[in-house]
């Protein structure tokens, strides 16, 4: 919904004028829309683009050099006035004629054509182009009752910059006629909009559907599917539109990927990684490809998919050099990169072999630790998230899922290499903190790393070996993030855990059993955050916020040391000559390394 409203029935002159003010080095408001602060030359063949407010940047951010002279804004998704049109476009005239743009919708078609009729009387020689890209509005054989949607943006431009360089009325009437006639457009909404001032939206889309043909008015889609994946929804927008790709047309397209107010930029990226290698299997060379929000319908969450096919003309003022508050760049040159990829291919990881069977069974065995974690916490990343998001940023569930994946895949190939044990946890672990990212994936991948400096290559880890690690863990993640039992975050746990480990050992306990009774202490104790306020990380400047919550990071740590756990062989107790109260007696290599 609108929160910076104001009065509901101002909403659309009141953008305008922040607009105007904003922009003014472009735009200066007149009457019912703006015109460009520096005008055309004389003789110019004045473009005035225009339609319903609630679609920024269509109308106003296309006003400037190599686009249109002009817009004109009605209310929200509302026809300008056929007062309001005559007026803009009489401020915009140069001398050369005007070409009038404006989607095909009811309203406009009648007020642009009534305004067009009063120039003409007056002498001003005016002509309509009404935009018709949207393929779900009618049959392909019916085209003039299609509407106008995203590819206002192609067409209009394309316009613009035929009338900047020059064509007289006639020409520039022809090259907009073709454009449109070779223009394309087909979106999906997965949520509809609000008008200002209302608090309910103008449709509903169910949970986890999405609408097929939306309109930019606030319209519901002719149909509705389930949310796909980024790739089967790449396929859902554009083989639409390759439907009606003539045989013979150009295979040089102009493509511009459209949110539609709430749909976030990254998120339009990665629908665009997935329809990239689609244009190249059709066949198709995409030049300048535009991502981003062109055509919006206020808060509408969706996206729109417009292609038009390009001729030599019409490519050369696809390119033409453009200077408005949405676009602005030279003269676009040169041909698109062919590369399949920009990525660089890392050489593949060469892990040394186990010298011995058991050196190698060690290595499945990790690798089948970790992968037992991924699946954890793949299924508790909602909750994991749900808690973070109550005085963190909520990405918690996510770090740790993705970071667990991508440990679990590298300590497979390691293990599908034969590696031993040391190897494959190293490996596991510095895949986790370059996939998680942020401090938990830091701190969790040197904890690992720590961890694997415990174990060796020759062997199964033993109970001595592992309980050793959990040490050098715990004094690593310490060392790094300088955190303290009681400072509400992942050590809350992890002290406990080794610290009742340690005891359980020492008293001859059988590891398994030990490390239960740990794992149930750092359990008990993760669920006591809720009684704690955070003294580090995010969730600290949140204070009395996260109190009677547990911390994220904590309850990770506890479910992580049960899968563990879990997963342990029945074993011998730990032998007293190398009891782990003993050897921590002494330094621990692992911080020796970093210390001055």
């Amino acid at each position: 919904m609108t929160r910076i409203c104001g009065n509901a029935s101002e909403f659309a002159h009141s953008a305008l004028h922040g607009y105007s003010l904003v922009h003014r080095d472009l735009v200066r408001m007149v009457r019912g829309g703006v015109v460009r602060a520096k005008p055309g030359r004389a003789g110019k063949v004045a473009v005035v683009v225009g339609g319903g407010s609630g679609h920024y940047p269509a109308f106003n951010g296309y006003v400037g050099t190599g686009f249109a002279d002009a817009a004109v804004a009605g209310d929200i998704f509302a026809s300008p006035s056929t007062q309001a049109i005559y007026s803009v476009a009489r401020r915009a005239e140069r001398g050369g004629g005007v070409i009038l743009g404006f989607g095909n919708y009811a309203g406009d078609v009648l007020n642009f054509g009534i305004a067009a009729e009063r120039l003409r009387r007056e002498g001003i020689d005016t002509r309509l182009l009404a935009t018709t890209d949207d393929v779900a509005s009618a049959d392909v054989g019916d085209m003039a009752r299609r509407r106008g949607i995203a590819g206002d943006m192609t067409v209009f431009r394309i316009v613009g910059a035929a009338a900047e360089a020059g064509l007289d009325l006639d020409a520039v009437e022809a090259v907009g006629l073709r454009a449109n006639s070779q223009t394309r457009t087909f979106g999906v909404a997965f949520e509809g909009c609000t008008l200002p001032g209302e608090a309910d939206l103008l449709f509903h889309v169910p949970k986890n559907r999405m609408a097929l043909g939306l309109g930019v008015h606030g319209e519901p889609g002719i149909d509705e599917q389930d949310i796909p994946p980024p790739a089967q929804l790449a396929h859902v927008l554009l083989d639409r539109i390759l439907a009606e790709l003539p045989a013979d047309a150009p295979r040089r397209v102009a493509i511009v990927l459209n949110g539609l107010g709430s749909t976030k930029h990254e998120e339009l990226f990665v629908l665009w990684e997935a329809l990239a290698p689609l244009l190249a299997q059709a066949g198709l060379t995409v030049i300048a490809p535009l991502v981003g929000e062109y055509v919006t319908s206020l808060d509408m969450a969706g996206c729109s998919l417009t292609m038009t096919w390009l001729d030599e003309e019409l490519e050369r003022y696809w390119r033409a050099p453009v200077e408005t508050a949405v676009l602005r760049h030279a003269g676009i040159t040169g041909e698109p990169d062919a590369t399949d990829s920009v990525m660089e291919h890392e050489p593949p990881v060469v892990y040394a072999q186990a010298a011995t069977p058991a050196g190698q069974r060690g290595g499945l065995c990790v690798a089948q630790t970790m992968a037992r974690l991924a699946q954890a916490l793949a299924a508790a990343e909602g909750e994991l998230g749900r808690i973070d998001a109550v005085a963190g940023d909520g990405d918690h569930g996510q770090g740790m899922a993705r970071g667990s994946a991508a440990a679990a895949q590298a300590a497979r190939q390691a293990a599908s290499a034969h590696a031993g044990a040391a190897t494959v946890l190293a490996a596991a672990a510095d895949a986790w903190a370059d996939r998680a990212g942020g401090t938990s994936g830091a701190l969790w991948g040197e904890g690992l790393r720590a961890f694997s400096t415990a174990l060796d290559d020759v062997s199964v880890p033993d109970a001595p070996q592992l309980v050793h690690g959990a040490r050098y863990a715990m004094e690593r993640i310490m060392q790094l993030g300088r955190a303290q039992v009681g400072d509400k975050t992942l050590m809350d746990a992890l002290v406990p855990f080794v610290e009742t480990l340690e005891r359980e050992c020492d008293r001859g306990c059988a590891l398994r059993d030990a490390w239960q009774a740990a794992a149930d202490a750092a359990q008990k104790a993760a669920d006591g955050t809720r009684d704690l306020l955070p003294r580090m990380g995010r969730a600290r400047t949140h204070g009395t916020r996260s109190l009677g919550h547990p911390d994220a990071g904590a309850l990770s740590m506890a479910l992580c040391l049960r899968v563990v756990g879990e997963g342990l062989p029945s074993v011998e107790p730990v032998p007293a000559a190398i009891r782990p109260m003993e050897h921590m007696s002494g330094q621990n290599p692992v911080l020796d390394a970093f210390r001055p």
